[in-house]
């Protein structure tokens, strides 16, 4: 039955002519973003998503690539085609340990030269990771094993025992917010060409077999078609204080886009005497896509002339422009009181 509605599943000649087709849309929505006549776009795997930004977006002055979420294998496969890429939470939690080994050595920086080395070697440790904190952690028991005499009788982890160890952590960060990973600048155009040529990049089971991701774009491209969001308006009747008010509620069903978002708020600021609520569910592997990207504050955090061109609203784009702040998360509920805003996560 499956194979009726779904033809392509099973034919391996389709598939091949659909992921041709896909490859040149990919391209030319990549040198859209390239030209600046596209903000940013998606790719929308059934194992993860990624978000391409153009230069001047984000905070970022070239083009930058989140993948979310990803696994060991994905990043090593990566690294095995030459694309260098960040972990943004990884950096962030490098950065607070030397944070931490600074104020530790700032704190030491009185005492004598022997209480010096200590507190640099104690600094050493503080900027290793935690499986290299238990690794420390053995070496010292099995040293005080040795001082009892009786180390011969216990058995010291091997090599492949230590590697296993390190690599288990990489494992863990598998499938989780933590595992986004970010590429920049040309090395966006080596992801490119990973991507169309990943053979993983398409499912081979279930209801999206056979069939090449999903590629969303606030602009037209090659092969793309135009999609409706679905919006239902319900009028009701709600008690405030001892009387009833009519209140309107709008709802909108499907990918909504950042910068469609930023344009529904505008229009119902308007509408609305710049008073209105909204309440928003976000797709939540997604949702990590909020990380900062750069950790350069004295970038100039505007879109460009060019980017202009794009077909974006200006004040859409200025927003778009600015470095996100939200980490891990996203916006749940928005509320705008006399054009004020305010929102929670």
């Amino acid at each position: 039955m499956a194979g009726k509605n779904n033809p392509w599943s099973y034919d391996e000649g389709l598939q091949q002519i659909l992921m041709s087709e896909w490859s040149l849309s990919f391209t030319s929505l990549y040198n859209l973003l390239r030209a600046k006549l596209c903000p940013y776009f998606y790719v929308c795997t059934y194992q993860f998503t990624v978000l391409f930004r153009a230069a001047g977006l984000g905070g970022s002055d070239v083009i930058t690539a989140l993948i979310s979420p990803t696994t060991r294998g994905l990043r090593e496969a990566m690294k095995s085609e030459g694309i260098e890429f960040y972990m943004p939470f990884q950096e962030i939690r490098k950065g607070k340990s030397n944070a931490s080994s600074s104020h530790l050595e700032s704190g030491f920086a009185n005492d004598s030269e022997g209480t010096g080395k200590d507190a640099e070697n104690e600094e050493e440790q503080q900027l290793g990771c935690d499986n290299d904190e238990d690794d420390d952690d053995d070496d010292e028991g099995f040293l005080w094993l040795e001082e009892m005499g009786v180390q011969d009788k216990i058995k010291k982890p091997n090599n492949i025992s230590i590697q296993l160890n390190k690599e288990r952590h990489e494992v863990q960060l598998d499938h989780k917010p933590e595992s986004v990973v970010l590429v920049k600048g040309t090395n966006t155009f080596t992801l490119l060409n990973f991507l169309m040529n990943c053979k993983s990049l398409v499912a081979s089971a279930g209801p999206q077999a056979g069939l090449p991701p999903t590629l969303l774009s606030p602009v037209a491209f090659r092969g793309a078609t135009m999609q409706m969001l679905k919006a239902r308006s319900i009028s009701i009747k709600a008690q405030v204080n001892s009387h009833y008010k009519d209140a309107f509620s709008l709802e909108i069903v499907g990918p909504i886009m950042p910068h469609s978002l930023h344009s529904l708020c505008m229009l119902l600021q308007s509408a609305q005497n710049g008073s209105f609520s909204a309440v928003c569910y976000s797709h939540e592997p997604t949702a990590v896509f909020n990380v900062g990207i750069s950790n350069d504050k004295n970038i100039k955090e505007s879109p460009g002339k060019d980017l202009c061109n794009c077909g974006i609203h200006p004040n859409t784009l200025s927003q778009l422009a600015l470095s996100p702040m939200l980490g891990k998360s996203s916006i749940r509920t928005l509320e705008v009181s006399d054009y004020t805003y305010t929102w929670k996560v």
